[in-house]
């Protein structure tokens, strides 16, 4: 873990997708992240904000693919840029988090490796700087995948993962975010019965974020980190942690990150039923990822999207909002940073 740590710091300081490739020139890698899929559109966007965002996934993307194209792992590089994603406040996770309805951020990470099917998740965290990196404690060194709360915050400070106070997390823009959300929710107390489709319930801007790999090995992986929902209660989870619904990796067949409302992607198992469609029904990538993104989610009444790599390392990024900041990098030097539906 601190080596790791002291190569991304190393990593990022390099000039943005240096041309000498030190993996051999016929080497096959992918990286594909996304910071969030929801009300994302021109007209809400300025130019000083764009250019934020689009400088933002861009440096994530430089340090995972500079550790991809030094021969580095894909559970590294997904690591790594998600812990850039998590240290820019621009995003729901780390630093950024929305808040709950009582004040404070809970976040929410997991990992998970192609190659050996091992998984790290944690739960309900609020003093671990870089969730993505107490999954990742989780995956190698307990016999577990998920752990919640104070025991998982615990096990993260016994091996080397930053902490903080909770209020490391907070923004000014999480603050109103959370405001606008409890006068909503006041407006929304004069009906008799709520349902899962109440704007409580809802946030309309999914800023999770996320990696996929395919590393020169020919090894996948994927890793969510998010701050979940604003103004949720209860100890709320959505499925960013829970490996099948927001996260899956298997070198047999793709590696899968999602982004949007939670107990949809839970309920459709989503990141593994796109992998299921790829095994047992010969779908490709693309497709699979698209029928459960473009018709099953919808069809419940749900809505985000996803970012996937295959085997081959064929990339898909469907959504069903109105934009999702995404970006992929290849090793042929291919490089795409998109935002809008258009």
């Amino acid at each position: 873990m601190k080596h790791l740590l002291t190569f991304i710091l190393a990593v990022v300081t390099l000039p943005a997708f240096a041309q000498t490739k030190l993996v051999g020139k016929d080497a096959k890698f992918v990286l594909v992240i996304h910071g969030g899929a929801g009300s994302v559109a021109r007209n809400n966007m300025t130019p000083d904000k764009e250019k934020a965002y689009t400088e933002g996934l861009q440096r994530a993307l430089t340090v995972g693919y500079n550790i991809l194209v030094r021969g580095g792992s894909s559970v590294d590089a997904v690591q790594a840029c998600i812990m850039v994603l998590e240290d820019d406040s621009l995003f729901n996770a780390g630093k950024g988090a929305v808040m709950t309805h009582e004040g404070r951020c809970e976040l929410d990470a997991s990992i998970m490796d192609g190659k050996t099917l091992k998984a790290g998740a944690v739960a309900g965290v609020t003093t671990v700087r870089n969730p993505i990196c107490a999954a990742r404690a989780v995956m190698d060194n307990s016999k577990h995948v998920m752990m919640a709360g104070r025991g998982a915050e615990l096990f993260a400070e016994q091996n080397h993962c930053s902490i903080v106070d909770n209020s490391y997390f907070h923004t000014e823009r999480s603050r109103r975010a959370l405001e606008g959300a409890i006068r909503a929710d006041s407006l929304n107390e004069i009906k008799q019965k709520k349902s899962v489709n109440d704007p409580e319930n809802r946030d309309h801007k999914y800023g999770t974020v996320g990696a996929v790999a395919l590393d020169a090995q020919g090894n996948l992986a994927a890793a969510t980190s998010t701050g979940g929902m604003t103004n949720k209660r209860f100890g709320r989870i959505g499925d960013s942690p829970i490996i099948g619904a927001g996260t899956y990796a298997d070198n047999n067949t793709c590696a899968i990150s999602c982004t949007g409302w939670g107990e949809y992607f839970i309920r459709l198992g989503m990141a593994k039923a796109v992998a299921d469609r790829i095994e047992l029904k010969g779908m490709k990538l693309d497709d699979a990822a698209k029928e459960m993104i473009l018709t099953k989610l919808p069809a419940l009444g749900g809505d985000g999207g996803l970012i996937g790599v295959d085997k081959e390392g064929n990339i898909t990024m469907p959504f069903n909002t109105s934009g999702m900041y995404r970006a992929y990098i290849k090793s042929t030097g291919e490089k795409e940073i998109l935002m809008y539906r258009d």
